[in-house]
């Protein structure tokens, strides 16, 4: 995979591409989803307690992905809905396959505060992410950072939340990544002095778009 830098509009028109040329949008979330998974078994082999953090929009529904595929290998799954049931329809998809696994589904952000893991996933804010974190999100980050802080290995889907995706402007109280995976292409704050530290080791994986599909920019 070439090391190419996009920005969130220009990722938008990857993934419409994409989808466009036939891999649809759901395959794409799968893809994303269980390469993240894959990325984290490299790390930690052995099943052990895993924290997934899922906003309401597809980097939620890429978290469910990862919660399911962790849960059929053995992993203690508990996934946080930080800011409400998901709303985008492959999301929604996702969590619905879910139900019957052993899956802990919580809200609460306080009654997790005490529990260790093992592992956390970041799958509460993606690529549309800008500004400052609502008190949500602030809750929920400060937990994945405790969590980090008490020796859980932190792995962000697509990229730490509180990160704006174009500027690499870091709002207070993001989350610090031991591992990023972005997928098809590296994004500006992958690079940018001040949100790259906070990433960890970057690790850009293929979700199935080919190259000749990009468009032209």
């Amino acid at each position: 995979m070439k090391h190419r830098i996009v920005t969130a509009a220009q990722m938008k028109a990857i993934e419409q591409a994409g989808n466009a040329h036939g891999l649809p949008y759901l395959q794409m979330m799968e893809n994303a989803g269980l390469a993240a998974y894959a990325e984290l078994k490299n790390v930690l082999p052995q099943p052990g307690s895993l924290l997934v953090v899922c906003g309401k929009g597809n980097n939620g529904g890429d978290g469910f992905v990862i919660a399911r595929a962790a849960a059929k290998e053995g992993w203690k799954v508990t996934v946080l809905l930080a800011e409400g049931e998901p709303k985008t329809p492959d999301a929604i998809t996702n969590f619905e396959r879910l139900h019957g696994l052993p899956v802990e589904i919580c809200s609460d952000v306080s009654g997790l505060s005490h529990e260790p893991f093992t592992a956390v996933v970041d799958a509460l804010y993606g690529t549309g992410f800008h500004g400052s974190l609502r008190p949500s999100g602030l809750a929920a980050c400060a937990l994945m950072n405790r969590q980090h802080e008490n020796g859980a290995f932190v792995l962000a889907v697509d990229l730490p939340s509180g990160i704006s995706t174009d500027t690499g402007e870091v709002a207070e109280g993001a989350v610090r990544a031991d591992l990023t995976v972005p997928f098809d292409s590296y994004k500006p704050l992958h690079t940018a002095v001040s949100s790259a530290p906070l990433c960890g080791k970057i690790v850009c994986d293929d979700i199935g778009i080919r190259d000749e599909w990009h468009p032209v920019f």
